[in-house]
């Protein structure tokens, strides 16, 4: 759809499954686009916005709030939980009241889910783990495997029901209990620098994700048998899977949103909560 003199709209892709109702129309020609589509984990996406290399993307909670200054965000659209995730888990050989100053391993895959974590446990729980970063799968086949860790994502379904680890904490549904609110794990954001010269282009883009998100929201019993097909998850616990995941943007989520850019603050991990500056396409 785009030209020599239109380049297309470089678009970040999480490489999970929850964003598969999103991209797959887009990705399928279900829903046409203007998209170059670039795939990686959260951590990698947020260094390619950061760097200007991508237009607009998936992004980590917590990279908006650390360069929010770069960004817009995309309106009513986002990846969250009310209540059980399923997909951020800290999976644990000991019961939770046992993890202080217990090594907790953490996925280098996220900034959003690991801060989450060490404000739950410390806020919520009393407990001040140490937290180490590193590689889930490798050190799971490595021995001694870590007494607890943070999954998230395909390594969590994946991770959720090992008879080593029977003590689970999902993030979504304890954020839930502490706060009463959705949790937003994800945003979508454009990059400030990128509406200079493809202003056009990322009005289509919104629109484009837009119609995408609301064809996959409408076909979610064929993400089920679609996904369930893999091998990871049955089809009951696609479908329950997905049941749990927001991809609203609206009052309640970004209340919830602005609820936890204000806990980052108090504790240090961000200077202050920003304010959610979303991109108003309004006309040409």
């Amino acid at each position: 759809m785009h030209t020599a003199s239109s380049p297309p709209v470089k678009l970040g892709k999480i490489s999970y499954l929850n964003v598969l109702p999103i991209y797959y129309p887009l990705e399928s020609g279900n829903v046409r686009n203007d998209f170059e589509i670039v795939s990686g984990p959260p951590a990698r996406l947020n260094e390619l916005m950061a760097g200007g290399e991508l237009d607009i993307s998936a992004a980590s909670s917590f990279e908006y709030a650390r360069n929010h200054e770069k960004y817009l965000l995309v309106p009513d659209l986002a990846i969250g939980s009310q209540g059980p995730v399923q997909s951020v888990l800290l999976i644990s050989r000991l019961p939770l009241q046992e993890l202080e100053r217990t090594k907790v391993l953490v996925s280098s895959q996220t900034h959003t889910s690991a801060a989450l974590l060490q404000l739950l446990l410390k806020e919520r729980l009393g407990l001040s783990p140490v937290y180490r970063i590193g590689n889930i799968s490798r050190e799971m086949e490595a021995s001694p495997s870590p007494p607890a860790f943070l999954a998230i994502g395909d390594e969590a379904l994946r991770y959720r029901n090992l008879p080593d680890y029977p003590y689970t904490l999902d993030l979504g549904q304890a954020w839930l209990e502490w706060t009463g609110l959705p949790f937003i794990f994800g945003v979508w954001i454009i990059n400030k620098d990128a509406l200079q010269h493809k202003r056009s282009a990322l009005i289509r883009a919104c629109a484009q994700l837009w119609e995408g998100k609301q064809w996959g929201m409408n076909r979610i019993p064929f993400f089920s048998a679609f996904i369930s097909q893999q091998g990871i998850l049955n089809q009951q616990e696609v479908a329950s899977y997905f049941q749990g995941l927001v991809y609203a943007f609206k009052d309640r989520e970004q209340k919830g949103l602005r609820c936890f850019f204000e806990f980052l603050a108090r504790a240090g991990a961000i200077d202050s909560a920003p304010d959610l500056n979303f991109f108003e396409p309004g006309s040409e």
